[in-house]
């Protein structure tokens, strides 16, 4: 049996982890319970700690791999050291100014991407990476986390969207489904460029775009077809579809909501983040951790606990939010944190017999 060896890329996964694991901290005190916040700070670097430090460096990460060229580690590199500037303490301008040399890094990756393969997902992903280098800048500059968030969730919708454009390819999907897709992201990008002049009117159009997106994917996506074998396949599966309808309930609150007003403003984040893009990464995990450490991972039923926690505890905490109710949204919060680490856990065990398996 050939045996299995991590790769170098393991130093910067690690960092990002810390962020995840800093960022789940530093959310639970900020939803209500009474933890040692660590460092006096760290309970305002949830949003940047769990978006940049975690889910851009491992975006980015995934993207040097695939590309097998030294540069692009810059950005994962860049945007690691910037959450661990957060993490101690260090000025803002020095962890935000890494942050945004990282996502600036991203996007001259995507650059080259898009030279390599010209197409309408790789441009998508290209204008995903623009978003996130633009919010850091905001960021930056000094506009209050609300003001930015949404396009940090540009970022990660768009780069979501444009890689199940790409697997929708086998579909063979007709010129006026393409169209409708395409439109559904212009749509989010007015409403960004319109919350730049007036942020309310901005974020309800780019909540349109976001039920519009959602209703795409949930009608074309191939999960709809792939949920009816078996094993991993269908546990992918059952990890997208959700995941649509959480983004087009989240395309609603900001539609109909108050964005920047608690507890709406819960609501209108999380279900995007922890329904649409974190259900996403439970169901990508067992194909982009074999490419990023060079581990295979098997499938394992036992996955499905995460995910079905992950799921459960989100409504809990819609209930909370829009009840409202603090003391659910308490509860639920510190469920879908520990749903987050039974994902961590169930991977680790896995790989680890993995790793077990292969040694001679």
């Amino acid at each position: 049996m050939q045996r299995i060896r991590i790769g170098a890329h393991l130093p910067l996964l690690a960092l990002g982890m810390l962020a995840l694991l800093a960022g789940m901290w530093a959310g639970l005190i900020r939803i209500g319970w009474a933890w040692p916040p660590l460092q006096p700070r760290l309970p305002a670097e949830h949003g940047p700690l769990m978006i940049s430090g975690f889910l851009g460096t491992l975006v980015s990460l995934e993207r040097a791999v695939a590309l097998r060229r030294r540069w692009p580690y810059l950005a994962p590199a860049l945007t690691a050291l910037g959450a661990a500037a957060l993490l101690a303490g260090l000025p803002d301008e020095i962890g935000r100014g890494l942050i945004v040399l990282g996502s600036l890094a991203l996007s001259l990756v995507f650059g080259l991407i898009v030279r390599i393969r010209r197409s309408e997902d790789t441009l998508t992903m290209a204008l995903g990476a623009m978003f996130w280098l633009i919010g850091n800048v905001l960021w930056w500059s000094g506009r209050s986390i609300p003001q930015v968030t949404a396009w940090w969730i540009g970022f990660l919708v768009f780069t979501i969207a444009g890689e199940r454009l790409e697997l929708a390819r086998v579909l063979l999907l007709r010129r006026s489904a393409r169209l409708t897709f395409l439109a559904s992201l212009g749509v989010f990008l007015a409403g960004l460029l319109i919350s730049l002049a007036d942020f309310a009117i901005g974020v309800r159009v780019s909540g349109l775009g976001l039920v519009a997106l959602g209703a795409w994917l949930l009608r074309y996506d191939v999960a709809r077809r792939t949920i009816r074998q078996a094993g991993l396949t269908r546990y992918i599966a059952a990890c997208l579809l959700p995941g649509y309808v959480w983004l087009i309930f989240a395309g609603g609150v900001w539609l109909f909501g108050e964005f920047a007003a608690r507890p709406t403003y819960d609501a209108a984040l999380h279900s995007v983040l922890l329904g649409f893009v974190f259900s996403m990464i439970f169901g990508h995990a067992p194909i982009i951790l074999p490419a990023v450490l060079n581990v295979p991972i098997a499938y394992r039923p036992i996955f499905f606990a995460h995910l079905a926690l992950l799921h459960v505890s989100l409504v809990l905490r819609i209930i909370g939010d829009l009840a409202p109710d603090f003391s659910i949204r308490a509860w639920a919060g510190l469920l879908n944190a520990i749903a987050l680490l039974l994902f961590l856990g169930n991977t680790l065990r896995t790989l680890r017999s993995q790793l077990k398996a292969s040694t001679p």
